[in-house]
């Protein structure tokens, strides 16, 4: 199980105020996006936000747990996706806050694969070609 509906739903509601949640499933797991960009993760109704050098120190509490990771030829992959602690779904104030340095994160990651992507060069039209004789 990925996420069940009613926290899906929970979360949205949670991060209304960032922006448009929308979720999407990948790798076995679920995406959780504001406007486009990934900020967190869910996996068996678990919250993970992404974490990156930049908000490590503010998500220091969820260092405690294990990182969320998968396994590939034997080995276990962590990913830069943190468990939020669940007492912040105690304290919906502190959620948002914390959802909101994750999408920092997530504007962090897309810059840099912006900046990193190979710039396409410009193609000359499409030259049609002959029609060979008979």
């Amino acid at each position: 199980m990925v996420a069940s509906d009613s926290f899906a739903e929970f979360l949205r509601e949670q991060f209304a105020p960032l922006g448009r949640i929308t979720m999407r499933r990948m790798f076995g797991k679920a995406g959780v996006f504001c406007d486009g960009l990934m900020l967190g993760m869910l996996a068996d109704d678990t919250l993970y936000f992404r974490v990156d050098d930049h908000n490590r120190a503010a998500f220091a509490e969820a260092a405690a747990f294990p990182p969320l990771n998968y396994e590939s030829r034997g080995r276990t992959i962590d990913l830069s996706f943190w468990r939020a602690p669940d007492r912040l779904f105690d304290e919906p104030e502190e959620l948002v806050t914390w959802a909101r340095v994750a999408l920092g994160a997530a504007r962090r990651v897309a810059a840099k694969r912006k900046r990193t992507l190979p710039k396409r060069r410009a193609t000359s039209p499409a030259i049609p070609r002959r029609q060979s004789r008979k």
